[in-house]
C-alpha cells in the first residue's frame, strides 16, 4: 500500500513539474515593449519541449536541466490586441496582449503614491480615466536578502479605468496620459516602489560591494536570522505599546466619544496646532479633542469631513458615532459618512489621537472642515482637549526592509528579462541624511539596472526633490539642497534626464499633491531624451559655468528656452553669493540676455554661488520663458 502511494506522490510530483509556468508578468493584457526582441520565459520539466504560437508563427524551444526555458519574439511594431498559445503537457492562451512603451517607475512613496490620494485635486481625471492602451502591473511591497527572486508573489496588469486608476502611481499615470496623447502609443506601467527607501536598497549584491558599510550591513541580513530577530522584536515593542496605551487611556474608559459628556474643566487649543504649544507640553499618548457645531438644518444625504492630516493616529465620532480612523500621520484625514447622523441644533465631534513620538497635533495650513449638501463649517479654531493617556516614547523601529540590496532582489530582479522604454525613478527624501553619497549611489544604482536589464543606454528620468518644510529667511545650509545638486549632478551620465520640482511641493507634505506636474515634466524629459524631439524645451535653465568680473560673478546656463524670466516680472530671486571666508549672503541678481549676473556690497570678492539652496526656497523665481524652473545649484570658481 505504501508503495502504491508513493508512485502515486512521484507521478502527481512529475505531472505537475511538467506543467508551462509563466512569470506573473507574462500574463493576460501585458504590454510588451515594441520595436525589440521580447523575452517569453518560464518553467516547465528538465528537457520539455515547449511551443509558442504568435501572430501566425510558432517558435519552438526545449527546457534546460532546471526546468528554465526562454523563448525570444522578433522585434513588433506597436499595436495589438494579440493572443499567445504557449503548449507543453499543458496548454496556455494570453489574451489582449498590447506591443508598446514600457515604464518602470520606482524609488519611494512620493512615486508609489496611488491616484487614490489624489482623487479629491483630480475627480475629472479621474472619471475620464477610462483608457485600455494605459495599463499598470503593480508589484507587491517586498524585500528578500538571501538570493534574487525570480518571480512576484502577486501582480497582475490593469488596465485604466475610473475604479482601476486609484491604484496607479500618481506620477507614474500622468506621465503615461501625456505620453500617450502625444504619440497615442500603448503605455505599461510597471509600478515597483516603496515608501522611505533608500537608494542602496534597491542596488543588487555585486553593485553594493562598492559602499563597504552598505555591503558588510547587508551581509548581516543575508540568512534570515537577524531579519526575523529585529521584526520579531519590534513587533512585540509595538503591540506592547499600544496594548498599554489602550488599557491606560481613560477616554476609552470613561467613553469621552459619547456626545453629552461633561467636558467644562477641559483645556482648549487652537487647532491647527500643536499640543507642545499648549501648557500639556509635548507629551506622548492619547490626547482627546471635542468641538461643538450647530446646524439650522440637514440638507444632505452624505457629509464629508476633512481634518487636513493628523499626527499620529486618529480615530473621529460625529455625535457619538464612529465616522473614521487613520493609523499613521502622512494621509490626509477624508471621512465621508451618513447625513443622518447630524442633527438640526447641537453637535458634536471628537477625535482620539494617538501620538507615538514627538510632537503631535494637527498639521497647520490644511483643511478642517465639515461638509454636507451646499453647507460647509470650517472647524479651524478653538476646541477642547484633554490628555486621556501619557506614554514614554514609543522606541524607534529598525526597518528591515530598507536595509541594501533586499527590495532590488523582491521588486527588481524578477523584471530583468522583460525589456522596458526607460526608468522614472522619484526618490531621495530618504537620503538626505548623507547626501554627499547620492551621487554615487545613483551612478552605481543606474549602471547596474544598466547591466541587468541589458540595456546598455536605458534611458533614467529622474524626479528631483520638491520644496519642504519651513521657508528660512537668511541663507544656509541644507541637505536637500545638497542632495537636489546630488540629483543635478547625475546629468553627467549619458541618457538622463532630471524633472525639476522645486515650484511644486507643499512646505507641510512630504507627499505633495500635484503629481500631475511632476508626470507632465517627466514627459517633457522622455519626449526630447526618449523620443527624439531635438527642438523640444524640456527642463528649465541648468546651470552651464561661472566667471568672475570685478566683483560680480557671470552664471551661463543651458536650456534657456526662449528666454530666461523672473517669474510674474518681479526681481530675480533665490541666489547667494559668498567670498573665500564661505558665507553666503543674498545677492542681487539680474537678467542679461542668457546669463545672470549676481553682486553683493557685502562681497567684494565672490568666489562661490547658490541659488534656491534651502530646504523650501520660497524665493525661488528663476525661470525660462517656457515656465519652467531652474534647477537649484551651487557653483564655485576654479582654483
Amino acid at each position: 500500500m505504501k508503495k502504491i502511494k508513493l508512485l502515486i506522490a512521484i507521478l502527481i510530483t512529475a505531472s505537475t513539474f511538467s506543467q508551462i509556468k509563466l512569470p506573473r508578468l507574462i500574463s493576460d493584457n501585458m504590454i510588451l515593449q515594441r520595436d525589440t526582441k521580447v523575452n517569453i520565459w518560464g518553467w516547465a520539466s528538465p528537457k520539455e519541449k515547449v511551443e509558442l504560437d504568435f501572430n501566425h508563427k510558432t517558435y519552438k524551444t526545449t527546457t534546460s536541466e532546471d526546468g528554465k526555458w526562454t523563448i525570444v519574439l522578433p522585434s513588433q511594431k506597436a499595436g495589438g490586441p494579440y493572443e499567445m498559445t504557449l503548449k507543453a503537457s499543458n496548454t496556455i492562451v494570453l489574451k489582449n496582449i498590447l506591443f508598446g512603451d514600457v515604464w518602470l517607475c520606482s524609488g519611494q512613496s512620493n512615486m508609489e503614491l496611488p491616484m487614490d490620494r489624489l482623487k479629491d485635486k483630480y475627480k475629472d481625471v479621474i472619471a475620464k480615466s477610462e483608457n485600455t492602451n494605459i495599463r499598470q502591473f503593480l508589484v507587491p511591497d517586498q524585500y528578500y536578502f538571501k538570493n534574487e527572486n525570480s518571480d512576484f508573489s502577486s501582480g497582475e496588469w490593469i488596465a485604466a479605468t475610473p475604479t482601476s486608476v486609484l491604484q496607479f502611481t500618481g506620477v507614474g499615470y500622468f506621465f503615461a496620459s501625456e505620453i500617450y496623447e502625444k504619440y497615442k502609443i500603448p503605455i505599461g506601467l510597471i509600478n515597483s516602489a516603496l515608501g522611505g527607501s533608500p537608494a542602496e536598497s534597491w542596488i543588487n549584491e555585486e553593485g553594493i560591494k562598492k559602499f563597504p558599510q552598505y555591503y558588510q550591513e547587508y551581509l548581516k541580513f543575508k540568512d534570515g536570522t537577524l531579519e526575523k530577530q529585529i521584526e520579531d522584536g519590534d513587533k512585540q515593542v509595538s503591540n506592547n505599546w499600544y496594548q498599554l496605551v489602550n488599557s491606560t487611556d481613560i477616554g476609552l474608559k470613561n467613553k469621552w466619544s459619547e456626545p453629552e459628556l461633561e467636558d467644562s474643566d477641559w483645556k482648549t487649543m487652537n487647532i491647527p496646532g500643536y499640543w507642545a504649544e499648549t501648557e500639556l507640553g509635548n507629551v506622548n499618548g492619547v490626547v482627546w479633542f471635542r468641538k461643538e457645531f450647530t446646524i439650522s438644518k440637514v440638507n444632505a444625504t452624505t457629509a464629508r469631513l476633512v481634518l487636513g492630516r493628523i499626527v499620529d493616529a486618529d480615530s473621529v465620532y460625529v455625535n457619538g458615532h464612529f465616522v473614521g480612523t487613520t493609523s499613521y500621520m502622512y494621509p490626509p484625514r477624508i471621512y465621508n459618512f451618513d447625513a443622518n447622523i447630524l442633527k438640526e441644533g447641537k453637535n458634536e465631534i471628537a477625535i482620539r489621537v494617538i501620538n507615538n513620538t514627538g510632537r503631535g497635533g494637527f498639521v497647520t495650513d490644511k483643511p478642517y472642515e465639515l461638509t454636507f449638501g451646499n453647507e460647509t463649517i470650517d472647524l479651524k479654531g478653538s476646541w477642547k482637549y484633554k490628555l486621556g493617556a501619557q506614554m514614554l516614547p514609543l522606541p524607534g523601529q529598525t526597518f528591515v526592509r530598507w536595509k541594501p540590496v533586499g527590495l532590488y532582489n523582491a521588486m527588481i530582479a524578477p523584471l530583468k528579462n522583460y525589456p522596458i522604454k526607460g526608468v522614472l525613478w522619484y526618490q531621495g527624501e530618504s537620503s538626505t541624511r548623507i547626501p554627499s553619497e547620492y551621487f554615487s549611489l545613483m551612478e552605481t544604482l543606474i549602471n547596474n539596472w544598466r547591466a541587468e536589464f541589458h540595456q546598455e543606454k536605458l534611458p533614467f528620468l529622474l524626479v528631483q526633490l520638491t520644496n519642504f518644510m519651513d521657508p528660512k529667511p537668511e541663507p544656509g545650509e541644507s541637505n536637500w539642497a545638497a542632495l537636489r545638486q546630488q540629483q543635478l549632478n547625475t546629468l553627467q551620465l549619458p541618457n538622463t534626464g532630471l524633472a525639476v520640482t522645486i515650484d511644486l511641493g507643499e512646505w507641510n507634505d512630504i507627499h505633495p499633491l500635484n503629481k500631475y506636474d511632476v508626470g507632465k515634466r517627466l514627459s517633457l524629459q522622455a519626449r526630447k531624451l526618449v523620443y527624439g524631439e531635438k527642438n523640444l524645451v524640456a527642463s528649465g535653465p541648468l546651470f552651464k559655468s561661472i566667471e568672475q568680473k570685478e566683483n560680480k560673478l557671470i552664471l551661463s546656463f543651458t536650456d534657456t528656452g526662449s528666454g530666461l524670466m523672473a517669474k510674474d516680472n518681479t526681481t530675480l530671486k533665490g541666489f547667494a553669493i559668498a567670498g573665500t571666508d564661505g558665507k553666503f549672503v543674498w545677492a542681487n541678481a539680474v537678467i542679461e540676455g542668457d546669463k545672470v549676473i549676481v553682486s553683493s556690497d557685502a562681497v567684494t570678492n565672490p568666489v562661490k554661488v547658490r541659488y534656491a539652496w534651502a530646504d523650501n526656497p520660497d524665493n525661488a523665481n528663476f525661470y525660462n520663458k517656457e515656465n519652467l524652473p531652474a534647477s537649484p545649484f551651487e557653483a564655485s570658481l576654479k582654483d
